[in-house]
């Protein structure tokens, strides 16, 4: 599955294999986590659904008649005894949103403590607490829509601190040649957790109980948190099981590329234009993304009028695509940089442009379609999976630009793109009251626009090379 990486040194050149590797074992279990991460986010997507009084303000939140509705193809009776709210369509947008003002507090102290500390305990217990709150989400909603969010906005806290201390971890892990594989691998998680969480979340719903997704998936998190505090190290140099060759391998990769200094250079590093580049795609790119990962439930449920069964597996069909589009991707990057010899910076923005320009094209397509169930679901699959390019794109860049502090770079990218996760679903909520085909065509031409100048922004002022800032004074090294 994985070819063998090559070093050169004074004795000649020697094999490095992947396979089983200790930098690959850590892909490996980083996908896992990232999974679960996004699993236990995304679930309250599809419960929320099943959650809501049907007769709720139907002045305020009502359901399109435009298309038929949809007959399930099993004829099996739908559990009733989950427990229904009173929540109209504004306050479904507070609850989606709430998990993102956790989420945005704990960026840039995430990407500092992880330079610190290391990123291995930061992102074990991140997905370690978002777990144990996930477990008590049924009894918040018991106990009023206001315990609801600050139980989501804790879970948002606690998944603030993971990708900045992935990130950081990364910095110390991967090779440059070797970054996009590494990389999509491990954050590929995410895309797959959103694919088995939505469906299954979906069949929980129908067959037993809502309250189970939450008890099931939190379960698993805190399953995953023992494995990774076992077989996980900060650095190649404090790992146990790695091999002599794989550790000279890495440290030798990196020796140009990291910087001594103790203390972050923050001035010149919040004054870089490579980084706002990263900044506004980062931001336009999660509008469209977090629009779709917390309403696309509602969409085929208000329009398309599918029900709960159909409605979890299709709304993980573009999720799946978008998983083998960050797979494919990191592979075809790497294999550019290193065998075409393309320059980082021209494959950081063809992939970028791919991600960001295709989905938006396809995302106002989807509103065009009417009720050709068929092409609405190909062209939302279409849109979602070919975002799955940015990983590849701008989604690692901040590992070229400084990889001492990419967890830090990543924390200040990823507070901006938390901003659509807490005004996206309160904004489309707000603009489809009535669920008319008209209203939601306004939220995909919203995202489109959003998602097109971010993609042209990135083109014109983003980088490949490691800062001058970011090295201490050594030499400028593009890969």
């Amino acid at each position: 599955m994985f070819l063998k990486a090559t070093e050169v040194g004074a004795e000649g050149t020697v094999q490095v294999p992947t396979c089983c590797s200790a930098r690959y074992n850590l892909a490996l279990l980083a996908f896992f986590g990232f999974f679960l991460l996004y699993a236990l986010r995304v679930n309250l997507s599809v419960a929320l659904v099943d959650m809501i009084e049907p007769n709720t303000s139907l002045a305020k939140n009502t359901t399109s008649k435009v298309c038929p509705e949809h007959s399930s193809v099993l004829n099996v009776p739908r559990n009733t005894t989950g427990k229904k709210y009173s929540w109209d369509a504004d306050t479904q947008g507070w609850i989606l949103g709430s998990f993102f003002y956790g989420y945005i507090i704990t960026q840039i102290p995430g990407g500092y403590f992880a330079r610190k500390i290391g990123g291995k305990l930061l992102l074990g217990f991140g997905i370690l607490g978002t777990a144990v709150f996930t477990l008590f989400t049924p009894l918040a909603a018991d106990l009023g829509v206001g315990y609801l969010i600050a139980v989501r906005a804790l879970e948002g806290l606690g998944e603030g601190v993971t990708f900045p201390a992935m990130h950081a971890m990364w910095s110390s892990w991967a090779p440059p040649l070797e970054r996009s594989k590494l990389l999509s691998i491990s954050y590929a998680g995410a895309q797959l957790g959103t694919v088995v969480s939505l469906p299954l979340s979906g069949l929980i719903c129908y067959y037993v109980n809502w309250i189970y997704v939450f008890y099931i998936f939190g379960a698993l998190g805190v399953f995953w948190f023992l494995f990774w505090i076992w077989l996980v190290s900060d650095t190649p140099e404090t790992h146990r099981r790695i091999s002599p060759t794989e550790r000279e391998y890495i440290l030798s990769s990196l020796k140009d590329q990291l910087s001594t200094q103790k203390s972050v250079p923050w001035e010149p590093m919040l004054k870089s234009l490579p980084l706002w580049a990263i900044v506004v795609a980062h931001f336009s790119y999660n509008w469209t993304f977090y629009t779709l990962l917390t309403l696309l439930p509602t969409y085929m449920k208000e329009i398309l009028r599918f029900d709960a069964q159909e409605n979890g597996f299709l709304s993980a069909l573009p999720y799946f695509g978008c998983w083998l589009f960050i797979i494919m991707s990191g592979q075809i990057a790497d294999y550019l940089r290193e065998k075409q010899n393309l320059s980082t910076v021209c494959v950081r923005k063809t992939f970028t442009l791919i991600g960001m320009i295709g989905p938006a094209v396809f995302l106002v397509a989807a509103g065009f379609i009417g009720c050709d169930y068929t092409l609405a679901v190909a062209f939302l699959t279409i849109s979602t999976a070919l975002g799955g390019f940015c990983t590849s794109g701008f989604g690692i860049n901040h590992l070229d630009i400084a990889p001492s502090y990419a967890g830090i770079l990543l924390g200040i990218t990823n507070s901006f793109a938390t901003i659509p996760g807490m005004v996206g679903p309160v904004i489309a909520k707000s603009l489809t009251h009535h669920n008319t085909v008209g209203e939601w065509q306004t939220v995909f031409y919203i995202a489109a626009s959003i998602n097109l100048f971010g993609a042209i922004f990135f083109a014109l002022f983003g980088s490949g090379e490691v800062q001058d800032w970011a090295v201490n004074g050594r030499h400028l090294h593009g890969n």
